[in-house]
């Protein structure tokens, strides 16, 4: 009896996973899923500002998004050249910003982020580059997440011949890299604007995840619920897009966030490189290249394009985990003292009701 006590699997209705199943009885699985982001406090902290930092980036300055213009609160705009303003130390252009509440001066200043050599309000040149940069990140992300669902889709559904042709194409790109074909691409098509660029980035920055779309087609092709679709009569598009896809768009939703992650860093690279935006545009790599000679004299030249550039590519990241954590049912979050509360409430409640 000892040695058949310790083979025995836990329970289900006890310990750690009665209170997982309760935390989740009743519910859809887009309703758990939804349950599952909103708990994930990194993911939610990540959201928001991310959300934050799109509003206040888009807003700050006059602009026009889908053929409609509207005026930025922000008084200099990234072409404007006001008169340089001296810094104590004899340099120019210092940031006017001052976060010490008990200063005489405190507030953002007419300059917080400081001016360039020409006089450019550099706030407003960073607001235009993240502008530019966020652009860059979604499109690429829309762009690369619909063209790799399609092809890793198709290859995993019908394998064989049709397989072993688009994955022998996707291996092909796979073993150009990455920054290779931005820097082609920029060169060719980085002077038609940020919006066409993007687009060609996007045509190239699909292959991984249509390996993981085809990985997760071929598992899921196999199981019980698309043979007893198939026992039906239904035809491959209503067992593509009514029994597979649903069940692998986790997969493709986490994936898409962190090709979006990385191609603010591609776009970053290229134009640092000289590959990506061109003047008289602006994006945050394209302000980092155009000061590197003044890193030692005004550092803060380098602090806050950098500074939007790591905040949008971790928020992404940490959105993208709280995403994976949420559509994998293996994934279980630490059961804290209040869980417990809740679910010993809610198995009294049940009682009572029975």
């Amino acid at each position: 009896m000892l040695f058949r006590r310790k083979n025995v699997e836990p329970s289900e209705t006890t310990g750690e996973n009665a209170i997982a199943n309760l935390e989740v009885a009743g519910l859809s699985q887009r309703q758990i899923v939804f349950k599952r982001f909103v708990h994930h406090r990194a993911a939610m902290i990540s959201l928001f500002t991310l959300i934050f930092a799109i509003a206040f980036v888009f807003s700050s300055l006059d602009n026009t998004l889908f053929f409609f213009h509207y005026h930025g609160w922000w008084h200099y705009g990234f072409t404007d050249t006001p008169d340089l303003a001296l810094c104590k130390n004899g340099s120019i252009g210092c940031p006017t910003i001052n976060v010490n509440p008990f200063s005489g001066h405190f507030g953002l200043g007419d300059h917080p982020f400081g001016q360039d050599n020409i006089g450019h309000d550099y706030f407003a040149l960073v607001m235009r580059g993240a502008q530019r940069s966020l652009l860059v990140t979604f499109i690429i992300g829309a762009i690369a997440g619909t063209i790799g669902t399609v092809v890793g889709s198709i290859a995993g559904f019908y394998r064989g011949t049709v397989d072993n042709v688009l994955m022998r194409f996707v291996d092909f790109l796979i073993t150009i890299p990455s920054i290779i074909i931005g820097s082609v691409v920029g060169y060719h098509f980085g002077n038609l604007g940020i919006t066409f660029l993007a687009f060609y980035l996007g045509l190239f920055t699909w292959t991984g995840l249509s390996r993981l779309v085809r990985g997760e087609f071929l598992s899921l092709r196999e199981r019980e619920f698309v043979d007893a679709a198939r026992v039906a009569g239904a035809s491959n598009r209503r067992i593509i897009f009514k029994h597979i896809l649903p069940n692998a768009v986790g997969v493709i939703i986490v994936s898409v966030t962190l090709l979006m992650s990385s191609a603010i860093l591609l776009e970053t690279a290229l134009s640092y490189l000289g590959f990506g935006v061109i003047a008289p545009d602006v994006s945050l790599g394209l302000l980092i290249s155009n000061y590197q000679d003044a890193f030692t004299t005004r550092p803060w030249l380098f602090w806050y394009p950098g500074l939007f550039i790591v905040m949008i590519a971790l928020t992404i990241n940490f959105i993208g985990d709280g995403l994976r954590d949420a559509f994998d049912p293996r994934q279980r979050r630490r059961i804290t003292k209040k869980d417990r509360q809740e679910a010993t409430r809610i198995k009294k409640e049940r009682e009572s009701l029975s």
